[in-house]
């Protein structure tokens, strides 16, 4: 075999993935900023995969609880996988089919994201996880290779990145993981401002106006101030 011509051919299917993949970036932009939106009201990112999406599933958690570049709050964001002793009882117990299933039912929330990786996009516990999402009201979004396939078929949204080739579907799933975090925390300012910002309550014509609680209290020459009660 010549030398470098698996450097060359590695090189070249991840040449050939790149160029669909760059009409993803209103898609990772609106998923960025949903999540920003989500995990700054109190909401979480669980996250799955298995062998080595499980390794990338653990590096997006990391960079969220953690942070990718300056410095700000944490954000909540869960590894399905590295929950061992719950992995390993819900293998024992249930089967593998169910190792996701049974924590996305534990932890998800409505309004909470789950994010599932899969290069083949046909991993049955991917499958059942996304359908146990389904039913206690959590968003799904997967991360897959080629599109059609049975995880994208079962997920709210799906980013599928146009390879057969299984490497270059991961390398183009840790990019995703990485400009997921750029457009989340490039968003997240305006996220925690808005859940910040306090309620403003317009009146409806012909309802009466809110009663005012608290005290009225009247000091020499000054007008009336309220003391909440």
């Amino acid at each position: 075999m010549p030398a470098g011509s698996l450097l060359d051919t590695h090189l070249t299917n991840l040449a050939a993935a790149l160029v669909p993949y760059r009409r993803c970036e209103r898609q990772l932009a609106r998923w960025g900023a949903d999540l920003a939106h989500r995990l700054a009201a109190g909401g979480r990112l669980l996250v799955a995969g298995n062998g080595g999406s499980a390794a990338e599933a653990q590096h997006l958690t990391a960079e969220l609880v953690g942070k990718l570049h300056d410095d700000r709050q944490p954000l909540s964001a869960i590894a399905l996988h590295a929950e061992t002793s719950a992995l390993t009882a819900i293998a024992n117990d249930y089967g593998y089919t169910d190792v996701y299933a049974r924590q996305v039912r534990a932890h998800g929330r409505p309004g909470d994201v789950l994010l599932l990786l899969s290069t083949s996009g046909t991993s049955p516990n991917l499958i059942a996880a996304a359908r146990a999402a389904r039913d206690v009201g959590v968003t799904t979004w997967a991360l897959t290779g080629a599109a059609p396939n049975p995880l994208a078929a079962a997920c709210d949204d799906v980013l599928a990145v146009a390879s057969g080739d299984t490497q270059v579907v991961q390398e183009l799933h840790l990019v995703t993981s990485h400009l997921l975090c750029e457009y989340l925390e490039q968003e997240l300012p305006a996220a925690l401002a808005a859940v910040a910002a306090p309620a403003v309550v317009h009146p409806v014509p012909g309802e009466p106006a809110p009663v005012r609680t608290g005290v009225e209290v009247v000091l020499d020459g000054g007008a009336g101030q309220q003391v909440d009660a």
